[in-house]
């Protein structure tokens, strides 16, 4: 099954007291690797950009007043989308907007089984700490410099660096330089030590063949 990595930009903060999509992206991936498919698209809201909003992700009333509204890109949406688990950095808050519309134009609504939340399982590896998108980039080393502002589709691919990362918190850590280690395990030996060397493509094949095992956890 593909994924989808998700993203929207709104006008507030709940869709319930009046709020509406701005932006919606979808980066397509085949075991966590860009397809090259995307889904973006900026959405007229019919209604004003409250100063707040502007300041987060820029997007002015004039520069969506000729963009499409949410029924027009409806139907392409839900096909780019359709059959493939959808991944979300604090799905609540993307699903509101989007189970919103829908359920206005009378369509099925995404189905929360068919959703990861990446913010659920980044709050599960580090409780306490902040685990918003940033703060995750920061703690990967994962490059923010083209984040000036929050923008759909560049968060969705940074997301998928997150997750990645996400994923791999789960590999094994073993400390071979600790003096407990080294006393144990080669007190004694007298055998004859030789190194090994690993070549690039191993090591690239030995992290595709972990990332693929362990995002079996979270489907």
């Amino acid at each position: 099954m593909n994924e989808i990595f998700l993203d929207t930009e709104t006008t507030g903060l709940s869709f319930k007291d009046g709020h509406k999509i701005v932006e919606i992206a979808c980066v397509e991936t085949k075991d966590l690797v860009p397809t090259g498919k995307v889904f973006h698209k900026f959405i007229n809201p019919q209604r004003d950009i409250p100063s707040d909003a502007f300041k987060v992700h820029g997007f002015s009333q004039e520069f969506l007043r000729d963009k499409e509204t949410f029924d027009k890109i409806v139907e392409d949406f839900l096909n780019f989308i359709k059959g493939k688990k959808i991944i979300i950095h604090n799905a609540p808050f993307d699903l509101g907007f989007l189970n919103g519309e829908l359920s206005l134009l009378k369509k099925d609504q995404i189905n929360k089984k068919h959703v990861i939340d990446s913010l659920e399982i980044a709050r599960n590896r580090y409780p306490g700490g902040s685990n918003s998108l940033d703060a995750l980039c920061k703690k990967f080393n994962i490059d923010l410099s083209r984040r000036t502002k929050h923008n759909a589709l560049l968060d969705c691919e940074l997301l998928r660096e997150v997750y990645i990362n996400l994923l791999d918190v789960k590999e094994p850590k073993f400390n071979l330089t600790s003096n407990n280690y080294e006393k144990n395990t080669f007190k004694n030996n007298n055998y004859n030590k030789s190194i090994i060397s690993i070549s690039e493509s191993e090591i690239k094949m030995h992290k595709a063949f972990l990332k693929k095992e362990l995002k079996k956890n979270f489907y």
